[in-house]
């Protein structure tokens, strides 16, 4: 048995492994040390005497002693654990691959030349729409925020490219030119209106950084790991963004637990 652990900054996420059988957990994050882990541990009730590793990544983890109850900790870099997690979820065997992890921040992970690389992030990613959220619509909750979105109309807040110029070339009308512009111009926006033009920004800014780096590595396609893609609001917007450069996102199931299957895979290809 395997337990892979990614601490972030908002979330911190468990998978346990035992064969073939996968055990998936979360729960807010906290100050990483031995208190917190015995916490996890409550949480998650498995058979000490089966874990053969405990593989830890992300946040303040290289903090935390070798050993816990026994048990060897194993401490993977976040470029490591994202690279490995999106090779094991989505199989990939490509020569060349990119990989966003979007969850509170953003970060973009290439692999080339048999190497995983880090191609550089933005502070943009779930956080701040939570931050940004409660703030102007008085709600972090991100299934709320993502609920009024989906009622929302952003076009009474976002001036988009067809309002704006004639010859618009290859881009469609409807992509963003300014986002939040006409709130200039008034302060009477109903919630899901503001909810629809903060969730696509957030996912339009992430998905400009990931075909960006996608078509720096030279590749037609992402893999997306972490939480906020699981919003489909701010996966619209990402989509919107990656279809400007013809690059297609992928999105697996479960891939708000990618970093810390990476660190797992990492422990399998590393003994």
């Amino acid at each position: 048995m395997l337990v892979g652990i990614d601490f972030g900054i908002t979330n911190t996420d468990i998978v346990v492994v035992d064969n073939n059988n996968k055990e998936f957990f979360s729960l807010l994050s906290e100050k990483v040390d031995r208190y917190f882990l015995n916490k996890i541990f409550d949480l998650i009730k498995i058979d000490f005497s089966k874990v053969k590793k405990i593989a830890v990544t992300g946040g303040k983890s290289d903090n935390l002693d070798d050993t816990f109850c026994n048990i060897p900790i194993i401490k993977i870099n976040e470029v490591q654990s994202i690279g490995y997690g999106a090779r094991e979820m989505y199989s990939i065997d490509e020569e060349s691959f990119v990989v966003v992890s979007a969850g509170t921040g953003t970060a973009c992970i290439g692999f080339m030349n048999n190497e995983f690389h880090y191609l550089g992030g933005i502070a943009i990613g779930g956080g701040t729409l939570q931050g940004l959220s409660n703030l102007i619509i008085e709600t972090n909750d991100a299934k709320v925020i993502d609920s009024l979105a989906l009622e929302g109309d952003r076009s009474n807040l976002d001036y988009q490219i067809g309002e704006v110029v004639n010859d618009i070339g290859s881009l469609y009308p409807e992509i963003t030119a300014s986002n939040f512009s006409k709130a200039r111009n008034s302060s009477n926006q109903s919630s899901e209106d503001l909810a629809a033009a903060l969730t696509n920004m957030i996912g339009e800014s992430i998905g400009t950084i990931a075909y960006l780096n996608s078509l720096l590595v030279g590749v037609q396609k992402v893999y997306f790991l972490g939480r906020v893609s699981l919003l489909n609001s701010v996966k619209k917007g990402i989509d919107d963004r990656l279809k400007l450069a013809d690059i297609k996102g992928e999105y697996i199931d479960t891939r708000e637990f990618g970093n810390a299957i990476g660190a797992i895979a990492y422990l399998k290809t590393n003994p």
